[in-house]
């Protein structure tokens, strides 16, 4: 991209930023709650950009100024200043320059959502759903070091621990655009608590992270819903396994069920059932979206495809491999106690390799 192509877009989109500010000021705006919410998640889109621009701007405004030095200035000092100044501003520009293009290309619209996090114990049983606990932990713990906040919507514990499913909201800020990495089958290798003759067993558990559909997302027809109550079971005394303060809400066109027991109040349970109902009817057609990125880029298969293998937890070498994208490290008992950032990390970077590649084909 050439300078002037370059700060010519990125003149545009200033103007378009200033607008929107302006008009998050007008009081018919502010009274208005949809469109203002629009607004501002437009405003906060632009915002890294329109300051990385600034960055850029006052780079290229620099580097014309040393050049200009060097080739008007006698004193040697002055001209051996401006050199230095010009090898540390060009690779600067450069790397501004591909910060800016990938910063152009069109992102997910949901990345910077909450979401609601599913794991499932899959093949393998008892070992299986104890697995499901150990990455229900890892989460948890990655959670919290990132400052984000998860409750607990629904969970059905297995037979000798762990769970065979639990499903939590996470919220934050671009919890997201981060976890949808996460969706796939996640396999695990290593000798079972349940085995007694030391064998190595395989065993996997399923993960899906659906971003949460906003209130203004999806219009949700209560005549469509059918709700259930029902005791709930599990920890928290005997209120809990007495009253009927779990809920079940079925959406009849698409026959999606949730519950939630986790509340003692019935009102609360609903509330969060009902966002987690909305969510999945939203994810019906945001699914296709996905489906297209998937079909193009091999980091993203797992959301594409549930069904698709991504990464698998090998204890006794104390290895972790994530099959996207060929990524091995060997600190396993770090990396279940929730340090995922760097894995989360590899992929993003060659996710944003594959978007800028697929912008320059396009």
């Amino acid at each position: 991209m050439a300078d002037n192509a370059i700060l010519t877009r990125l003149d545009g989109l200033k103007l378009k930023y200033e607008e929107i500010a302006q008009q998050m000021t007008d009081p018919e705006v502010i009274g208005d709650v949809k469109r203002f919410i629009s607004l501002n998640k437009e405003y906060k889109e632009l915002q890294p950009i329109v300051e990385t621009s600034e960055r850029y701007r006052k780079a290229v405004g620099d580097l014309a100024g040393a050049k200009d030095i060097l080739a008007t200035e006698k004193d040697e000092e002055m001209r051996e200043m401006a050199r230095t100044e010009i090898a540390g501003l060009e690779p600067l520009i450069t790397t501004l320059e591909e910060q800016i293009k990938l910063l152009l290309i069109p992102k997910d619209p949901q990345d910077a959502k909450n979401a609601i996090l599913e794991i499932r114990g899959g093949t393998g049983g008892d070992e299986a759903a104890i697995f499901a606990g150990d990455l229900l932990r890892m989460y948890t713990k990655y959670i919290e070091t990132r400052g984000w906040r998860y409750e607990i919507n629904s969970m059905s514990e297995g037979a000798a621990g762990g769970f065979k499913e639990v499903v939590l909201k996470v919220t934050g800020d671009g919890v997201y655009g981060v976890l949808k990495y996460e969706s796939g089958v996640h396999r695990v290798q290593r000798v079972p608590q349940t085995e007694t003759q030391g064998r190595v067993h395989t065993s996997a558990a399923s993960v899906a992270v659906l971003p949460e559909a906003e209130e203004f997302d999806i219009d949700l027809n209560m005549n469509d819903i059918r709700k259930d109550t029902f005791c709930s079971s599990g920890p928290g005394g005997q209120s809990v396994n007495t009253t009927y303060s779990a809920i079940r809400l079925t959406h009849m066109p698409t026959g999606i069920v949730v519950q939630c027991q986790d509340q003692k109040s019935q009102l609360k349970n609903f509330d969060k059932a009902l966002e987690e109902l909305r969510t999945r009817i939203f994810n019906l057609e945001y699914q296709k979206y996905i489906d297209e990125i998937a079909s193009k880029r091999k980091t993203m298969v797992s959301t594409g495809d549930r069904s698709a293998k991504i990464r698998t937890y090998n204890y006794p070498q104390g290895r972790i491999t994530d099959h996207r994208i060929n990524y091995t490290i060997y600190n396993l008992g770090a990396f279940m106690d929730g340090d995922i950032q760097d894995c989360i990390d590899h992929l993003i970077v060659a996710e944003n390799a594959e978007r800028l590649k697929e912008s320059e084909l396009g």
